[in-house]
C-alpha cells in the first residue's frame, strides 16, 4: 500500500528503543510517506538506550495534528520522557481525535495512556506496562498487534513487521 503523500510523525526522547523508532522510519518512508522525528527540542540529539542518535526534526510546539496523518510512540524509556510533556500528549489526543493513525508499541502505550485515548478501545503493550495499559481504560490483550479503529498497538521488537504492515494499513485508509 502506498502512503504518497502521507506525513507521519515519529516521537524521540532519550532512550528509546533502536528499532522501534529506525524500524518504522524506514518502512514508512518505504511505504512513501514523509516521516518527521518529533521531540521536546528541534534540533535536539536524543540517544537510544545503545547511544544510536536520533535528531528531532521539529518540537512539540510546532507539531499540529493537522498536519500530519500519524503518529507513533516507540518503546524503550523514551516514552516516560515523552509523556512529561503536555505538548506532546495534546499532540497525541488531537491525532487520535482526528481519528488518524496512533501506534504504540513496547512501551509506547505509556503516551497513550497519558493522552486518554484507550478507554473502552483493546490494546497491548510490553507485558510489563499491561497494569498501566488496563487502568487507562484499555481492554488488553497479548496479541502481536492489535489494531482498534486508529490505534495500533504491538508488544516488543520483534512484533515489528505486524506493527508496520498494521500501521500502513490504518495510514493508508
Amino acid at each position: 500500500m502506498s502512503l504518497n503523500g502521507k506525513k507521519i510523525a515519529i516521537l524521540v526522547d532519550q532512550m528509546y528503543q533502536e528499532m522501534e523508532v529506525w524500524y518504522p522510519l524506514y518502512r514508512l518512508r518505504e511505504a512513501g510517506a514523509r516521516v518527521v522525528t518529533v521531540g521536546a527540542t528541534a534540533g535536539e540529539t536524543y540517544k537510544s538506550k545503545l547511544g544510536y542518535p536520533c535528531v528531532a526534526e521539529i518540537s512539540y510546539d510546532v507539531a499540529r495534528a493537522e498536519d500530519f496523518d500519524g503518529v507513533v510512540a516507540p518503546g524503550g524509556f523514551a516514552p516516560d520522557f515523552i509523556r512529561r510533556h503536555p505538548l506532546a500528549i495534546d499532540f497525541v489526543r488531537q491525532t487520535s481525535a482526528q481519528g488518524k493513525l496512533v501506534a504504540a508499541i513496547c512501551h509506547g502505550p505509556w503516551v497513550l495512556c497519558s493522552a486518554g485515548v484507550l478507554k473502552g478501545r483493546r490494546a497491548t503493550s510490553f507485558f510489563a506496562i499491561k497494569d498501566d495499559v488496563v487502568n487507562a481504560g484499555a481492554l488488553w490483550e497479548d496479541s502481536e498487534v492489535v489494531i482498534d479503529g486508529n490505534i495500533v498497538t504491538s508488544r516488543k521488537p520483534d512484533d515489528l513487521p505486524a506493527f508496520m504492515l498494521a500501521c500502513i494499513a490504518v495510514a493508508g485508509k
